[in-house]
């Protein structure tokens, strides 16, 4: 191990990754090190997944062989969610950190309500068959998604809809 460099980053959460990556692609000798036996700080995912979710949720018997070995899943312990085209994803990209990382498109996200789990609906077909919210209430919804939608900050006129009242 060398003993001499530019830059010393402690800590393996998302931002001491980038600057270092920074570092990095600009040339300079990076140590990066962690006092924690696991990367990633505030943002770590666990492995204890199957043994984690099973006593949460009080699921009988074991897990699955068909659920893989502990070591092919984690479970991150602050989920993360970026925008495809957004100004982390790039700088990500620009820093080469997503060498790093895995990227997933989700494939639908849930909740936890009264002691059950609902998948958040994500079409018109599946909003108004879920339970999650009364029918007054995804009507407010509906109509606030559509001025949403409408919505122009150059357009004073999409403002006028804006008062909840008007929502209703």
């Amino acid at each position: 191990m060398n003993e001499e460099y530019d830059v010393i980053v402690l800590g393996t959460g998302l931002t001491e990754c980038i600057l270092s990556g920074i570092m990095s692609v600009k040339g300079k000798k990076v140590l990066h090190m962690d006092r924690n036996s696991y990367y990633g700080a505030e943002s770590a995912s666990s492995r204890l997944w199957k043994m984690y979710l099973y006593k949460r949720f009080s699921l009988p018997g074991k897990p699955s062989e068909s659920m893989g070995k502990g070591r092919d899943w984690n479970v991150d312990l602050i989920p993360k969610f970026l925008m495809a085209n957004g100004q982390l994803v790039r700088m990500l990209l620009i820093t080469k950190v997503t060498k790093y990382l895995d990227f997933k498109v989700i494939e639908g996200s849930y909740v936890y309500k009264k002691g059950k789990i609902y998948k958040v609906p994500s079409t018109e077909a599946e909003a108004l068959s879920s339970s999650l919210m009364g029918l007054f209430e995804k009507r407010r919804f509906k109509n606030f998604l559509q001025f949403v939608a409408k919505y122009d900050p150059e357009d004073p006129k999409t403002m006028e809809a804006s008062t909840p009242q008007r929502l209703q």
